[in-house]
Parts: structure tokens; sequence; C-alpha cells
């Protein structure tokens, strides 16, 4: 299993970086109490709106995200889905870097994220770039996202040409987003923060222990009437 380690600060310069396949130290496995649809990852395949909003709900407060999908529409497809099914609950952005970008999506329940490991979505061609307040999946190569994703805090446009391919931006609540806690910085083995491979085995369990300062996205729901087909 390939872990979706973005990018990584060398000065001043963002390189990709893909960390080692390797398969999650299980922690902590605990049956879901959740039944929802997002248990299920090859029932979550329906065409999203050509242009819809996203409320998060954070423990910092509320933003909201316009996608538009002819920007990336594998991307804003499965974003839709994930959405729609509920799935953004108690979800942590475990990966914060101050002028660069936070990274959230892997689930709470590793018995959730170990279905979502496998389910990846075909590349898009890169047709916007990585603004700032831009949305994008995070990969672990060609044709490899799944849940992860990141919100640029700045101009990332050397992302462009290397695959990452944005389908939404931050028009409400940047300013939110800008206060998501960066304390813990890159994740190990490069930094103090989270071990990816332990967020997959261990899920909010670990990160709840070991980093009781993340900040964590509550809910995120299409908002209603503004969508369109």
């Amino acid at each position: 299993m390939k872990i979706l380690l973005l990018i990584c600060v060398l000065g001043l310069t963002f390189g990709l970086v893909l960390a080692p396949a390797e398969e999650p130290k299980k922690e902590e496995k605990k049956p879901s109490a959740n039944s929802l649809g997002f248990t299920d990852p090859a029932k979550l395949t329906e065409k999203a709106s050509e242009t819809f909003k996203v409320q998060f709900d954070t423990t910092k407060g509320k933003f909201t995200i316009e996608v538009t999908r002819s920007l990336s529409p594998n991307g804003a497809d499965r974003f839709y889905n994930l959405v729609r099914s509920g799935y953004f609950k108690d979800i942590a952005f475990f990966r914060v870097i101050p002028g660069f970008m936070c990274q959230f999506g892997i689930h709470g329940d590793p018995n959730i994220s170990a279905k979502w490991r496998e389910a990846a979505i075909t590349d898009d061609p890169v047709k916007g770039s990585n603004s700032r307040g831009t949305i994008s999946f995070a990969t672990a190569g060609p044709n490899t996202r799944t849940t992860q994703l990141f919100i640029n805090f700045g101009d990332n446009r050397n992302l462009d040409g290397i695959g990452f391919s944005p389908f939404g931006k931050v028009i409400e609540g940047m300013d939110v987003v800008d206060k998501i806690n960066s304390e813990y910085g890159e994740g190990a083995p490069r930094g103090r923060g989270p071990d990816q491979s332990r967020v997959q085995g261990g899920g909010n369990a670990y990160l709840k222990k070991d980093f009781p300062n993340l900040d964590y996205i509550k809910s995120a729901t299409i908002v209603p009437g503004d969508s369109n087909k």
C-alpha cells in the first residue's frame, strides 16, 4: 500500500516525495457503528452536478468550497459522492504545513479507511492551477487518488505539472482554513506530525491520543439550491 505523502519541504522548495509501500500497523480495529453508504466504495459512483457547493463545519469554524466538475470530472465525482454519503465526519486535518497546504481525508475508523485504500480513481488532466484556496486530491503516483485531499494555503503552481488536478476552490471562510492547527507540521518520519501508516491502522484513536490538538472536520454537506445539472 502506498502512503499518500503528498509533498515535503526542503528549504524554500517543495518536491514530490513518495513514501515506501508498507502495510499499516493495526493498532486498533473496532467494528464500525456507521451503516451509511460510504462503507461500500463500489456503490458511490453517482455523477456530480456540473457545479455545486459544499460547506465544511470544522473545529475552527465553517468554510465553503465551490466545485467545477469540468476542471477534474473524476475528482469532482469522487468528492461529491464522499460528501453525500456522510464520509466527512470526525476527519482530521492530519498534515498541515504553513504556507503550503493542509491535508485530510483518512477516515477515523480503520475498518473504513481499509476499504478505501484500493478504491482509486483514474487521473484527470490538469486544467486548473493549484493556487491559494484550491482543493485537489493527494496521490501516490498515477491513478492513485482515493479519499485524501489538500487545500492550498499558497500559490503552488509547481504542483500543476506533476499531475495534481484541482476541482474546486474555497469561496467563503478561507480565514478559517488559515487557522487550522499547524503545530505538528510535516508527518513522521520527516517531521513530528502523525505517521500516515499509523493513521491508517490506528485511526482517530491514535491521532487523539498522540496529537490531541489537531483540528477536525465535524461535517460536510452539499449546499441546497446551488447545484446545477
